[in-house]
């Protein structure tokens, strides 16, 4: 009886980190392409609210934001509420190994927040889906590293798909299509160098917030002041309702940082293999959801594209899953790793899990 009541509660609170991570998800990406576009109406119960303009586009700066809240945040959940533990790290790595890695993670968010600028929410997320293979290929390609033959297999549907899903887009656009898809590579190139940078340090992702963020706000701060100063000012002085609009737009790095934690919670209440179906599952509510609100054509091709990428993620989840459970000494590679540098860098990256951030 007590048994089956620990593995009721453990089934609801999955369920529930699950349900709470895709709506801190979906809110920002919805948030965050507000910020960027025209206003648009949200109709509910037969009722139709049409949410304020606020035309806000400058990307350097909302990631800015994001950053700065988000660093706020993190020293609250660790430092003043004591919610998780420090993990102290030498002040020499922490230039040599996070502000590399920080530099690589702010580039991610801001081709990010470009993207969505540009490029509908439903092809933005798809795009991202492109990530898992963008890893793969890295690691091939710098550190000649052989996969097994089911991870390139898996690769296939992910590649075909996002190649459907673009020639079909309706709505594309190249400069958001390479801001996505430059995105994808840092996101790669950050786990990878998390990877062999960070070998010692077992991070979860507050502390991982905690340590780049403020570093990402110093890398972007002078370029957002140099390039969107004058614009932000011209802003100011020509929007009708400023300062109700930053306080939408601070919310927006809030929640932000909720997605973060929202993150580590369900990496801790769920199986890898939960995760992975949760996060494709995730992105198709995106989709759903913004084109339920900004209306952006999709045409069924297109949805189609979408569908195989979603599922060739799925199996390239299942994959990595069968062979992380490989005993030791089971040969994973053709060849065996040429140096120490090879042997700290996974078959497949388990920072993946954390690629989803701010």
């Amino acid at each position: 009886m007590e048994e089956g009541r620990l593995c009721q509660w453990s089934v609801c609170r999955s369920l529930l980190a699950i349900v709470q991570w895709w709506g801190f998800n979906v809110t920002v990406i919805i948030i965050n392409k507000w910020i960027f576009q025209v206003p648009f109406s949200l109709k509910f119960c037969l009722s139709i609210f049409t949410l304020p303009k606020l035309d806000f586009k400058f990307p350097l700066s909302v990631s800015c934001v994001h950053f700065i809240t988000s660093s706020f945040g993190a020293y609250m959940v660790i430092k003043v509420l004591k919610l998780k533990p420090l993990i102290v790290v030498d002040p020499e790595d922490r230039w040599k190994r996070i502000f590399p890695m920080s530099f690589v993670f702010c580039v991610n968010i801001v081709l990010g927040n470009v993207s969505l600028r540009y490029i509908p929410v439903s092809f933005m997320q798809t795009i991202k889906s492109f990530t898992p293979a963008t890893t793969v290929i890295l690691q091939w390609l710098v550190w000649r590293k052989y996969f097994d033959w089911r991870i390139w297999a898996s690769l296939i549907p992910i590649v075909g798909g996002i190649l459907l899903t673009s020639i079909t887009e309706l709505s594309f656009n190249m400069f958001g299509f390479c801001a996505a898809l430059f995105g994808c590579l840092a996101t790669s190139t950050k786990t990878i160098l998390a990877e062999s940078l960070l070998h010692g340090y077992k991070f979860d992702s507050i502390n991982t917030v905690y340590y780049m963020a403020p570093f990402a706000t110093l890398i972007l701060g002078v370029p957002a002041m140099l390039l969107e100063g004058n614009g932000i000012m011209e802003w100011f002085e020509t929007h009708p309702s400023p300062w109700p609009a930053l306080i939408i737009i601070f919310s927006s790095g809030v929640l932000a940082f909720c997605l973060n934690f929202s993150i580590f919670y369900v990496i801790h209440s769920t199986t890898a293999v939960t995760f992975n179906v949760a996060g494709n599952l995730k992105v198709a509510v995106a989709v759903l959801i913004s084109w339920m609100i900004f209306k952006n054509p999709i045409s069924s091709l297109n949805a189609v594209g979408c569908g195989i990428t979603l599922v060739g993620c799925t199996f390239y989840g299942y994959v990595r899953h069968l062979l992380s459970q490989q005993p030791p000494g089971t040969p994973r590679t053709p060849r065996t790793p040429r140096n120490r540098m090879e042997q700290l860098l996974p078959l497949v990256n388990n920072n993946d899990k954390l690629d989803d951030k701010i």
